[in-house]
């Protein structure tokens, strides 16, 4: 816990891409700052502060106008570093929540008022342990009540054992970073055909996020290219794109968002797969509560 994780890029470069308007970095982080939003005691790692301003610059400078905030483990359950940036930019973001499944219905209603529209369950063993799957999957139909979603980050590995379940979740289930997977084996390794296999369900959706995750390689990331082009490919209207800034846990360093934005011109090649993926499909499936 004393080893403070780098923080996000100090100088990204501009992308030479251009997003459609309207675009939405579909999964993102904030961190602290600190001493105003102190993080967890129990958390399993401890980041540098990422605070919602410079989040905030780097969209601009990207020509990102939407996104949807995701909770952090280093913060815990408490989730008001997220309803603050959310707060800030007046319905253009939305948050998706840490919680047990023990929290109470007042408090999900209260994070509902404040513009969250999902909770993310992590089944990965450096984010320390999991709820019960079926606890999981139980604790959807209390999601369902609200109209929310149920995100879910796990290990590639864990996918035979967990899509059974994923499968029998009442609300839409939206699985981070291309399910994991590890790019040095290859489009044909079964983690992927199981996912791809689960795509074929319309309940759920799949963020093409986290090439620099999947990847063995340095930036450009070229071995996880065919993992997000495939399930654009086969399933463009039920895939969202997200920076996953600024990039905590990162085995490969912190990445340049510039580069992850260039990415999008080969993970989604022609103009209406890019419209599909950055306006489209966060404007059908995510509730942005406040949007003029």
């Amino acid at each position: 816990m004393t080893r403070i994780q780098p923080s996000f890029h100090p100088s990204p470069s501009r992308p030479k891409l251009r997003l459609p308007p309207g675009a939405c970095d579909a999964h993102c982080h904030v961190f602290g700052p600190h001493r105003t939003f102190p993080f967890a005691e129990d958390r399993p790692f401890t980041p540098a502060d990422a605070p919602k301003e410079a989040l905030f610059a780097l969209h601009e400078m990207l020509g990102i106008e939407r996104c949807v905030v995701v909770q952090s483990s280093c913060h815990g359950f408490n989730n008001d570093v997220v309803a603050d940036a959310i707060a800030a930019r007046h319905g253009a973001y939305c948050g998706v929540a840490l919680l047990p499944v023990s929290v109470s219905d007042e408090e999900l209603k209260r994070l509902d008022t404040l513009g969250f529209c999902g909770v993310r369950f992590n089944f990965m063993k450096h984010l320390g342990k999991a709820a019960p799957i079926e606890a999981v999957i139980a604790f959807g139909d209390r999601l369902a009540r609200l109209g929310w979603h149920l995100q879910v980050h796990f290990e590639s590995g864990l996918i035979g054992e967990l899509a059974p379940w994923f499968k029998r979740s009442p609300v839409p289930v939206v699985i981070d970073h291309m399910g994991r997977m590890d790019a040095s084996l290859g489009i044909a390794q079964p983690a992927f055909r199981q996912l791809l296999d689960l795509m074929r369900d319309d309940r759920f959706r799949v963020k093409v996020s986290g090439s620099e995750r999947l990847s063995r390689q340095r930036a450009p990331y070229e071995d996880a290219i065919p993992f997000a082009r495939t399930l654009v490919a086969e399933f463009g209207d039920r895939t969202f794109w997200g920076t996953d800034w600024p990039h905590p846990n990162s085995a490969l360093g912190v990445p340049d968002d510039g580069i992850l934005v260039d990415l999008l011109s080969e993970i989604a090649p022609t103009d209406a797969l890019r419209q599909a993926l950055l306006v489209d499909n966060p404007g059908a499936s995510i509730d942005f509560p406040w949007m003029l």
